[in-house]
């Protein structure tokens, strides 16, 4: 891995050591990063499938029981560093002095955002609850003990309303017909046979992590 890198543009201010987890779920919150991520997104569409997920998530936690609060912000803030291209995230993980898969950060640093994401706000706002950095850091991979607010905004970024590919409508229903671990489940699945058509990598944790619910839902039946 490189040793050195550009330095990185600065984050906004942190938030005051008097503010609590309140104040990082409330609506005055949501809307100031709302603001800062419509100026950190180059592509306006980014910035809308954000703001897509964050309703999404709002859907899904309602139906399944989960905190909207939380999954709203973790829908808006999941793709915070969405706007790196390729070196940029790489040096953005030696920013945040994060160890990372060498195999993701040499063939599939677009996945990196999740992690440094989860970093930077963390490291910002400290106040964040952790399922909500969770959520954010799991979203490109996932991973074997998923929670419910985690699993929440993985199927919002693939099926929110701005989304458009083939299969996508009828994924959009299935909340509607199944429990929360079937979606992701499902929606793996989806996003798995999408990578292996198009003939790019697939991460060895996904596989891992595919298997894992595999046999979960085998060992339930």
């Amino acid at each position: 891995m490189p040793k050195t890198f550009p330095v990185m543009r600065k984050e906004g201010p942190a938030v005051g050591a008097a503010d609590n987890e309140a104040d990082v779920l409330s609506e005055e919150f949501f809307e100031a990063r709302r603001k800062e991520l419509k100026a950190r997104l180059p592509k306006k569409s980014r910035y809308r499938h954000s703001l897509g997920v964050a309703e999404e998530s709002v859907r899904l936690a309602k139906l399944y029981g989960a905190d909207v609060r939380k999954a709203r912000l973790a829908g808006l803030l999941h793709d915070w560093d969405k706007g790196y291209d390729d070196e940029g995230i790489r040096a953005r993980v030696a920013e945040l002095g994060l160890e990372v898969d060498p195999f993701l950060f040499e063939h599939m640093p677009q996945l990196l955002h999740g992690p440094t994401a989860a970093a930077a706000l963390a490291k910002r706002f400290p106040q964040l609850p952790a399922d909500v950095l969770s959520a954010i850091e799991r979203h490109t991979a996932g991973a074997t003990d998923m929670s419910d607010l985690d699993m929440i905004v993985y199927v919002a970024d693939v099926i929110e309303p701005n989304r458009d590919f083939p299969g996508v409508d009828e994924l959009r229903k299935l909340p509607e017909k199944e429990g929360l671990e079937d979606l992701f489940i499902d929606v793996s699945a989806h996003v798995l046979m999408n990578l292996v058509e198009r003939r790019r990598f697939v991460h060895p944790h996904t596989l891992e992590v595919w298997n894992h619910y595999i046999a979960r839902k085998k060992g339930s039946n």
